[in-house]
Protein backbone atom coordinates (compact mmCIF):
# COMPACT_ATOMS: atom_id res chain seq x y z
CA UNK A 1 0.00 0.00 0.00
CA UNK A 2 1.51 3.60 -0.62
CA UNK A 3 2.42 6.11 1.52
CA UNK A 4 -0.31 9.00 1.44
CA UNK A 5 -0.65 12.16 3.03
CA UNK A 6 -3.86 12.35 5.86
CA UNK A 7 -6.37 14.79 4.95
CA UNK A 8 -5.03 17.77 6.56
CA UNK A 9 -8.45 19.02 7.47
CA UNK A 10 -9.47 16.03 9.06
CA UNK A 11 -6.61 15.82 11.28
CA UNK A 12 -6.86 19.46 12.94
CA UNK A 13 -10.53 20.25 12.54
CA UNK A 14 -10.03 22.52 9.69
CA UNK A 15 -7.02 23.96 10.74
CA UNK A 16 -3.31 23.78 8.95
CA UNK A 17 -1.67 20.85 9.79
CA UNK A 18 2.76 21.27 9.43
CA UNK A 19 4.84 18.63 7.89
CA UNK A 20 3.39 15.45 5.70
CA UNK A 21 1.79 12.86 8.18
CA UNK A 22 2.67 9.25 6.89
CA UNK A 23 -0.25 7.17 7.22
CA UNK A 24 -4.23 7.13 6.30
CA UNK A 25 -6.73 9.10 8.52
CA UNK A 26 -9.32 6.62 10.16
CA UNK A 27 -12.10 8.02 12.44
CA UNK A 28 -13.13 5.65 15.54
CA UNK A 29 -16.75 6.36 16.22
CA UNK A 30 -17.10 6.71 20.23
CA UNK A 31 -20.62 7.16 20.95
CA UNK A 32 -22.15 10.32 18.23
CA UNK A 33 -18.59 11.19 17.86
CA UNK A 34 -16.08 10.44 15.39
CA UNK A 35 -12.25 10.46 16.88
CA UNK A 36 -9.43 11.07 14.23
CA UNK A 37 -6.10 9.25 14.32
CA UNK A 38 -3.71 7.90 11.78
CA UNK A 39 -3.09 4.70 11.04
CA UNK A 40 1.25 4.46 10.17
CA UNK A 41 2.42 3.07 7.45
CA UNK A 42 5.58 1.11 7.59
CA UNK A 43 8.25 2.21 4.90
CA UNK A 44 10.50 -0.35 3.63
CA UNK A 45 13.31 1.57 4.08
CA UNK A 46 12.47 1.69 7.53
CA UNK A 47 12.03 -1.84 8.01
CA UNK A 48 15.52 -2.30 6.60
CA UNK A 49 16.91 0.15 8.92
CA UNK A 50 15.15 -2.00 11.75
CA UNK A 51 16.88 -5.04 10.31
CA UNK A 52 20.54 -4.04 10.26
CA UNK A 53 22.84 -4.84 12.34
CA UNK A 54 25.99 -3.21 13.91
CA UNK A 55 29.41 -3.77 11.76
CA UNK A 56 31.40 -4.01 14.75
CA UNK A 57 33.83 -1.41 15.56
CA UNK A 58 33.23 2.34 16.08
CA UNK A 59 32.55 4.45 13.29
CA UNK A 60 31.85 1.48 10.87
CA UNK A 61 29.15 0.53 8.62
CA UNK A 62 26.21 -1.32 9.63
CA UNK A 63 25.69 -4.60 8.26
CA UNK A 64 22.44 -5.78 6.63
CA UNK A 65 20.59 -8.33 8.45
CA UNK A 66 20.58 -12.11 7.06
CA UNK A 67 17.25 -12.06 6.58
CA UNK A 68 17.28 -9.50 4.01
CA UNK A 69 20.57 -11.70 2.50
CA UNK A 70 18.16 -14.60 2.98
CA UNK A 71 15.43 -12.97 1.27
CA UNK A 72 17.39 -12.19 -1.74
CA UNK A 73 18.96 -15.38 -2.29
CA UNK A 74 16.02 -17.20 -2.31
CA UNK A 75 14.53 -14.47 -5.20
CA UNK A 76 18.04 -14.48 -7.02
CA UNK A 77 18.49 -18.16 -7.06
CA UNK A 78 16.03 -20.05 -5.19
CA UNK A 79 18.36 -19.72 -1.81
CA UNK A 80 20.80 -21.63 -3.69
CA UNK A 81 24.26 -20.31 -2.35
CA UNK A 82 25.98 -22.41 -4.75
CA UNK A 83 23.98 -21.43 -7.49
CA UNK A 84 25.82 -21.91 -10.90
CA UNK A 85 23.02 -22.17 -13.66
CA UNK A 86 25.38 -20.64 -17.04
CA UNK A 87 23.70 -17.85 -16.92
CA UNK A 88 27.27 -15.78 -16.32
CA UNK A 89 26.10 -14.59 -12.73
CA UNK A 90 27.14 -17.43 -9.18
CA UNK A 91 26.27 -17.98 -6.22
CA UNK A 92 23.07 -16.96 -3.77
CA UNK A 93 22.93 -13.32 -4.88
CA UNK A 94 24.19 -14.26 -8.14
CA UNK A 95 27.16 -11.74 -8.47
CA UNK A 96 28.54 -11.50 -12.06
CA UNK A 97 32.10 -12.42 -12.11
CA UNK A 98 33.69 -9.26 -12.73
CA UNK A 99 31.80 -7.83 -10.05
CA UNK A 100 32.98 -10.55 -7.28
CA UNK A 101 36.70 -10.00 -8.62
CA UNK A 102 36.17 -5.77 -8.38
CA UNK A 103 34.86 -6.50 -4.99
CA UNK A 104 37.57 -8.00 -3.79
CA UNK A 105 35.88 -11.60 -3.59
CA UNK A 106 39.09 -13.60 -5.14
CA UNK A 107 40.01 -12.86 -1.01
CA UNK A 108 37.43 -15.71 -0.50
CA UNK A 109 37.16 -17.62 -3.89
CA UNK A 110 37.63 -17.77 -7.16
CA UNK A 111 33.35 -17.59 -7.61
CA UNK A 112 31.47 -16.64 -5.79
CA UNK A 113 29.31 -20.40 -5.80
CA UNK A 114 32.82 -21.87 -4.37
CA UNK A 115 32.48 -19.17 -1.42
CA UNK A 116 30.34 -19.58 1.63
CA UNK A 117 27.26 -17.95 2.52
CA UNK A 118 29.00 -15.64 4.93
CA UNK A 119 31.52 -15.09 2.45
CA UNK A 120 29.38 -14.53 -0.42
CA UNK A 121 27.11 -11.69 1.78
CA UNK A 122 30.57 -10.21 2.76
CA UNK A 123 31.44 -9.30 -0.75
CA UNK A 124 27.45 -8.10 -1.25
CA UNK A 125 28.23 -5.33 1.17
CA UNK A 126 31.03 -4.13 -0.49
CA UNK A 127 28.59 -4.20 -3.79
CA UNK A 128 25.92 -2.38 -1.30
CA UNK A 129 28.54 0.43 -0.32
CA UNK A 130 29.06 0.38 -4.28
CA UNK A 131 26.02 -0.13 -5.87
CA UNK A 132 23.32 0.03 -3.45
CA UNK A 133 20.22 -1.97 -4.19
CA UNK A 134 20.46 -1.64 -7.69
CA UNK A 135 22.95 -4.47 -7.78
CA UNK A 136 19.98 -6.40 -7.66
CA UNK A 137 17.33 -4.31 -8.93
CA UNK A 138 14.19 -6.80 -9.75
CA UNK A 139 14.67 -8.86 -6.86
CA UNK A 140 15.35 -5.63 -4.37
CA UNK A 141 12.86 -4.01 -6.08
CA UNK A 142 10.51 -7.31 -5.44
CA UNK A 143 11.39 -6.86 -1.65
CA UNK A 144 11.07 -3.32 -1.07
CA UNK A 145 14.63 -2.17 -1.14
CA UNK A 146 14.09 -0.07 -3.56
CA UNK A 147 11.48 2.63 -3.54
CA UNK A 148 9.86 3.68 -6.69
CA UNK A 149 11.06 7.97 -5.79
CA UNK A 150 7.18 8.35 -7.36
CA UNK A 151 5.88 6.50 -5.02
CA UNK A 152 4.15 3.98 -7.37
CA UNK A 153 4.94 0.50 -7.88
Amino acid sequence: MPVVPAEPAALSGGGPVVGPVLGRFVGRRVGPFVVPFVVPFVVPALVLALLTVPGGSAGAANRVADLIWDGLADCESGGDWQADTGNGYYGGLQIWLPTWVDADGLRFADRPDHATRRQQTSVAEEILRRQGWEAWPSCARDLGLIVDATGGD
